[in-house]
């Protein structure tokens, strides 16, 4: 009976060694992609991209956040406002996780600070955008499908991230919604 016991306990022992130097060795494996991508990313087409200029700013800028600009002149109610910023913020953020990976763990540390504004029109998100994109933050902007409150393909919500600084020169002059 006790040399069923030792035994069992070796074998446990033995898997669970077995177990921990897997994981460990593809962690190990997945870091060291990561690392050899973090300076360039692949495309679906095989095609190499440069990283965004966003990504040399997370190495000498600390403190980043994101803005959500919401069209106030929608009327969306309150759950439909929520909804549409979740997906503008998960829109950007699967825009950034390949491009930008260094910006987003930035964003990340800073402890994904996200403040929403309100803009009363259609035009002024996309001049904000469009401001946005020359000083090289990324965005994303939001179009609903037109399931419930709103007309179809309307653009709902922009979410921009970057430098706390360079992200108020665009949006610093918008209310909080």
């Amino acid at each position: 009976m006790m040399d069923l016991t030792w035994l069992s306990a070796l074998l446990v022992g033995a898997g669970c060694l077995a177990f921990g130097y897997y994981i460990g060795a593809r962690r190990q494996a997945c870091f060291l992609v990561s690392a050899a991508t973090s300076k360039q990313s692949v495309t679906k087409k095989n095609r190499v991209q440069e990283p965004l200029e966003i990504e040399k700013l997370a190495d000498v800028l600390k403190d980043f956040k994101m803005v959500l600009v919401v069209r106030n002149d929608l009327k969306m109610g309150k759950g439909k406002i929520a909804a549409q910023c979740s997906h503008a913020t998960l829109g950007l953020y699967k825009k950034l996780h390949n491009k930008a990976p260094k910006a987003l763990n930035r964003w990340e540390m800073c402890g994904q600070v996200k403040v929403v504004v309100k803009t009363e029109s259609e035009e002024e998100m996309l001049t904000l955008q469009g401001v946005a994109k020359s000083t090289h933050l990324p965005t994303h902007i939001t179009i609903d499908a037109g399931r419930t409150q709103i007309a179809p393909n309307s653009r709902t919500v922009m979410a921009i991230l970057g430098p706390a600084d360079m992200v108020d020169d665009v949006t610093g002059g918008l209310k909080l919604l």
